[in-house]
């Protein structure tokens, strides 16, 4: 498969994995609803660097989100935008220094934007489920390097779907040629467990054009037509029937070759067929009444989004919701629900880490409101106004806007809360045992878990100790444990180090075992009898096997 190179590739290639953990501190008066609704909702609103957001939320969110949206920074040249990432290289530190910031008239402005985007989709990609799906919006300026990226981190076979959005009404008519009236949409499955939603409509007598029988209905061909019409498709749907003037009728193909019946015609009676002559030639018809089809029907969603909002909508609800707008460039509802009404699921976890406006987070309210569904959202902001701008939208729709037009449900309120987060300092291991930055427990034990095992705990702040011992966690085959307080005096005893009784407790469970703590009274070779693996805080955090 081909792929895209760029200047700093090969600087950002691992970046991901060198971004340290952070907790996420919880601002109560920032957060929407009591403590006791926002932890019961799950909804998040973390104000901090995407990227560093990202790695925070894996410990509790590594493969549990089932829908990613984000709408990044199109890189037209006339955002001003900076490319800070502290990627471990002096070189790509020199290069960044000396081309900030990045706009029209930076040559390698889409090499930065890539070594932006790379690590941030590869920890994306990280925390989406297998069952899930990421959508991305996007304009001509990077659409054909995002689609290369994007191959190689989620794969091509992964490729959903480039929906075109239509976003403005008649086009803008600031283009050179032709006036530019959409944007792209990039979807990617994380594996073949994705399946889409399809929409239910309304089947209309409008359909049923004609009438057979003093009955409105409407006739379909009983030849197969398009893929598959072939005999030797389905040999056994290739025999003859009786026409109206007694002969034998075989099925044809549109080319005149041999075709297939679309289904049995001897399973209809003759209510139900149509023979219509043309040129010489029999057609039989099945006929389809208004009186008894169903009357909604699954289709699939179309490749482009007309009638979805336009950018003028997205301003016109910023003005409804604030009073004037607030943002450029954002998003409509509309287009956001639809989007998340084929790719998540009632009760699934929406991620968007480009949160802007918030409007992901008003969609996914106003879609919960709609279908009764329990959907969950994160949003990460990274810009100042995560709180005046991000999390006061969402808590104005919660609420209620008293402005709004023609919608006495967003009137009233959509209801829900939120907890608004802000990065903690990073999980230093390095520092621990010097007692700098100690994390509490509950958060060391979810970051452990998930960098020794790949799994993650939905609620991190339960996750406490359970025996004397250290039980943190008790999986199917192996038991996680960790001796340790954040008090620098306590880890330095003899207190924190892990004794023989506390392994033949351990031992007594009957179960592989891996422990962390500041250090042991015996040899590996004692433990790897009793089927224990030690590792050593801080220095040997690391994926097991």
């Amino acid at each position: 498969m081909p792929t895209l190179d760029f200047k700093g590739k090969q600087h950002v290639y691992a970046h991901h994995l060198t971004v340290p953990y952070r907790s996420l501190v919880r601002e109560v008066e920032r957060s929407e609803g009591d403590d006791t609704d926002a932890a019961a909702d799950g909804n998040l609103i973390i104000h901090g660097d995407n990227l560093h957001a990202l790695k925070a939320l894996l410990p509790r969110y590594a493969g549990k989100v089932n829908c990613i949206y984000i709408d990044p920074l199109y890189n037209t040249g006339n955002e001003g935008w900076r490319y800070n990432d502290n990627v471990n290289s002096s070189l790509m530190r020199e290069w960044l220094v000396a081309n900030s910031p990045v706009d029209g008239e930076d040559l390698e402005r889409h090499d930065k934007w890539l070594c932006m985007m790379w690590p941030r989709l590869h920890l994306l990609r990280e925390l989406l489920s297998n069952d899930g799906a990421i959508f991305v919006s996007i304009d001509d300026h990077e659409q054909h390097h995002l689609r290369m990226l994007m191959d190689e981190i989620f794969g091509d076979d992964n490729f959903v779907a480039n929906i075109t959005w239509r976003k403005k009404a008649g086009g803008g008519q600031d283009s050179k040629y032709l006036a530019r009236e959409h944007d792209y949409i990039l979807c990617y499955r994380k594996s073949q467990d994705f399946s889409i939603n399809f929409r239910s409509v309304q089947v209309s007598e409008s359909e049923f054009r004609k009438t057979k029988n003093g009955r409105r209905c409407k006739f379909i061909k009983l030849e197969k037509w398009g893929s598959g019409a072939y005999r030797t498709d389905r040999p056994t749907l290739f025999y003859p029937i009786k026409d109206p003037d007694g002969n034998d009728f075989y099925p044809q193909a549109p080319n005149g070759q041999e075709g297939r019946w679309r289904t049995r015609p001897e399973a209809l009676d003759d209510d139900h067929i149509y023979w219509e002559k043309r040129n010489g030639r029999w057609t039989p018809h099945e006929v389809k009444y208004f009186d008894e089809a169903t009357k909604v029907k699954t289709i699939k969603e179309r490749t482009v989004f007309y009638d979805m909002g336009t950018t003028t909508d997205a301003a016109k609800e910023q003005r409804m919701i604030f009073g004037n707008k607030v943002l450029d460039n954002s998003k409509p509802v509309d287009l956001i629900y639809r989007i998340l009404a084929i790719g998540s699921p009632k009760d699934g976890v929406i991620l968007d880490s480009f949160a802007g406006s918030g409007t992901t987070a008003h969609a996914v309210l106003a879609l919960n409101s709609e279908d009764g569904g329990n959907r969950k959202f994160i949003l990460v902001e990274c810009e100042d106004y995560a709180d005046t701008i991000t999390a006061e939208r969402v808590r104005r729709v919660i609420e209620g806007v008293p402005k709004a037009k023609d919608d006495d449900i967003l009137k009233e309120g959509l209801g829900g809360s939120f907890t608004y987060c802000t990065l903690g300092k990073a999980i230093d291991v390095e520092e621990m045992l010097n007692g700098k930055n100690l994390p509490e427990y509950s958060e060391l034990a979810s970051y452990l878990l998930y960098t020794a095992s790949g799994l993650s705990f939905d609620k991190s702040e339960g996750m406490q100790a359970q025996t004397d011992e250290g039980l943190f966690w008790s999986g199917d085959d192996v038991d996680y444990y960790l001796l340790y307080r954040p008090d620098i005096e306590w880890l330095r005893s003899n207190e924190a180090l892990l004794n023989e009784g506390q392994v033949w407790r351990i031992s007594e469970r009957g179960k592989k075992a891996v422990v962390f703590a500041a250090g042991k009274h015996m040899g590996q070779h004692f433990l790897t009898d009793k089927g224990i693996t030690f590792c050593q805080i801080p220095y040997e955090m690391h994926r097991l096997g």
